[in-house]
């Protein structure tokens, strides 16, 4: 009872923090921008399942501008004030840990950490759109993908089991302290544990569409999302894991999410073409590409792609398009290779949770 007490007092105190720091760093109106990426923006939801007639870049799906008002002809998602005001919440309370718990690490407390700073609207959104026992495979890869903390935390997993997997404590329910900090796992959250080598979860996670399928009792209403960056999508198991869901078939949502690096490597230079969505056409499969730092774009997209799983009973590709704000870790200093006054202006220019 004291624990509990005491955890929801932290909770709300560190709330506070978060809706000071966001009032504090609300960015000037504007569209907003996208990193490495000149596709059009649009208000309208399409998904696209083979190539443009015109051979156009696949266009990014928008709700909000740059301050949070919506942008000629967007369609608002169907929500009501207190699942707004919850969205929010946990949006706040993501980056307020993140700093919470990388301070810790400096001062030598914890071993090791990842922010997700800058990318709150992708992962709460998609958390926000999809049932709380649709299977979630998260992938870690390079490109900074150890950073879906929030989609536990809009799941029920605590404060206090965020700090006990991070500590590796006696407390740890997702390792037992076997596992590196934020590499997190919940089977009651319905949360599949975090795996550190490079796009290993995708095919994992059409197998676990493809057994959803097969389930009688699962089959008409769940689904398997898999989280992963712009850098394991050139690994070779995004491929084999778009193959299966697409040929199998198997109800997977692939979510990739553009976040601009890949630990120090720039999207610019890690692919030639129309970015991640470009490739679902190849498989016959249904894709979109959405503004990442949209929260409102990124929750009715899911929900759509969503639906689409189910209906076709086949894989769906979403191109979150983000900016990695944080380093990529405790062991990076992303200053060596981009300008602080390049992170400093993405701050301000297009931060989800101000928007």
């Amino acid at each position: 009872m004291i624990r509990a007490a005491r955890s929801a007092s932290f909770a709300s105190s560190i709330l506070r923090r978060g809706i000071a720091y966001t009032a504090l760093h609300s960015p000037a109106r504007s569209q907003g921008h996208l990193p490495a990426s000149q596709s059009p923006i649009v208000s309208k939801l399409h998904f696209f399942n083979s190539v443009t007639a015109d051979g156009a870049q696949i266009p990014t799906y928008r709700i909000l501008d740059g301050s949070g008002g919506p942008i000629d002809g967007a369609v608002l998602p169907d929500i009501d004030e207190a699942f707004a005001r919850r969205i929010y919440e946990n949006m706040l309370l993501c980056p307020t840990l993140d700093n919470l718990l990388y301070n810790i690490q400096r001062q030598g407390k914890i071993s090791f950490y990842m922010t997700a700073y800058g990318e709150e609207a992708t992962i709460v959104g998609s958390a926000a759109a999809l049932a709380l026992d649709d299977e979630i495979c998260i992938d870690n890869m390079a490109t900074g993908q150890y950073r879906e903390m929030g989609v536990l935390l809009w799941r029920g997993f605590t404060i206090d089991q965020v700090m006990a997997q991070c500590f590796g404590n006696e407390d740890d329910t997702s390792g037992k302290g076997r596992q590196m900090p934020v590499h997190f796992g919940s089977p009651a959250h319905h949360f599949h544990t975090i795996s550190s080598p490079l796009a290993t979860q995708i095919p994992q996670a059409a197998g676990v569409g493809y057994a959803l399928k097969r389930d009688p009792a699962r089959r008409d209403k769940n689904i398997a999302a898999v989280i992963f960056g712009e850098g394991a999508a050139s690994e070779g198991d995004f491929h084999a894991g778009m193959l299966l869901a697409s040929t199998v078939p198997s109800p997977t949502l692939f979510i990739a999410r553009n976040n601009g690096f890949a630990i120090s490597t720039p999207s610019t230079e890690q692919y030639y073409g129309d970015g991640i969505a470009a490739r679902g056409p190849g498989y016959g499969i249904d894709t979109v590409r959405v503004d990442g730092n949209d929260v409102l774009a990124v929750l009715s997209a899911v929900r759509e792609a969503k639906k689409r799983c189910l209906e076709s009973g086949r894989g769906v590709l979403l191109e979150a398009m983000s900016y990695r704000v944080g380093h990529h870790s405790t062991s990076d200093d992303s200053y060596v290779y981009r300008a602080r006054a390049e992170v400093e202006d993405r701050k301000r220019i297009d931060n989800p949770i101000s928007r």
